[in-house]
């Protein structure tokens, strides 16, 4: 009797393969989102794929890999919807509230996206591995802000100066919706619309605006009062001859 040959396990098929990818990192990102990089474990995540984590080693070489793959296609799902939503637009304002809502409406579909994002900055954090694996995707995010903020300066609607500032603030505005209200529905679209006032100009009455500019004026002139005293000082005290 001719003893059966034993086959080895090989790549899955080409037809299966694209999928079986796909899940794992949906599952991955659901599980680092949820666990954080240091509990989630690659036996973990094949469970949760639906497949043996023998079979997890034929798309992914280690749990670094997995995540530096989940982070790559979390960046190009966000910025793909960002893009899609920047591009119905003419200006910087009209531009960057179709972002946020694109935000708040991809959050609404699938919430650990945000999580991950949120999960990521800590994790990076905490282990070395990761820190050089994310930077290049994270690139991805700098060059869409850089075009955002560039049409407002080409419009008019942005000084110059004020370029690396706008900057600042948009990243500020987009993390601190990721880490405070993405979480909470209701919230989030609180907070957009929130923002959404503020740079209108709807947020703040016109008293209230008025109020704080002179304000800002009386504490100009405190400020300025010592040296004007000592200029005055100055001028009035009388030369040797």
């Amino acid at each position: 009797m001719v003893a059966k040959k034993q086959t080895r396990l090989g790549r899955p098929p080409s037809s299966s393969s694209f999928e079986t990818r796909e899940r794992i990192l949906t599952v991955a990102r659901e599980s680092f989102a949820a666990l954080g990089y240091g509990v989630t474990t690659n036996k973990y995540l094949a469970t949760k794929a639906g497949i043996t984590t023998g079979a997890l080693y034929h798309y992914f070489d280690s749990k670094v890999e997995i995540y530096a793959a989940v982070y790559e296609h979390v960046q190009a799902l966000i910025y793909s919807r960002f893009q899609q939503a920047f591009a119905e637009t003419d200006t910087f304002m009209d531009g960057f509230e179709h972002v946020l809502e694109a935000a708040y409406n991809q959050n609404i579909e699938d919430p650990s996206i945000a999580r991950f994002v949120g999960a990521a900055r800590i994790d990076a954090s905490r282990h070395d591995e990761l820190r050089g694996k994310l930077r290049a995707p994270a690139g991805q995010g700098r060059v869409f802000w850089d075009t955002l903020v560039d049409r407002g300066i080409a419009t008019g609607e942005i000084e110059p100066g004020q370029r690396d500032a706008v900057r600042a603030l948009i990243r500020t505005v987009l993390v601190g919706l990721t880490d405070a209200v993405s979480g909470d529905p209701k919230e989030h679209r609180m907070a957009i619309d929130a923002i959404t006032a503020l740079l209108e100009g709807r947020m703040l009455g016109i008293k209230v605006m008025a109020a704080n500019r002179k304000g800002g004026e009386r504490r100009n002139a405190a400020a300025a009062e010592p040296f004007a005293a000592k200029s005055v000082a100055a001028k009035s005290k009388p030369r040797p001859s």
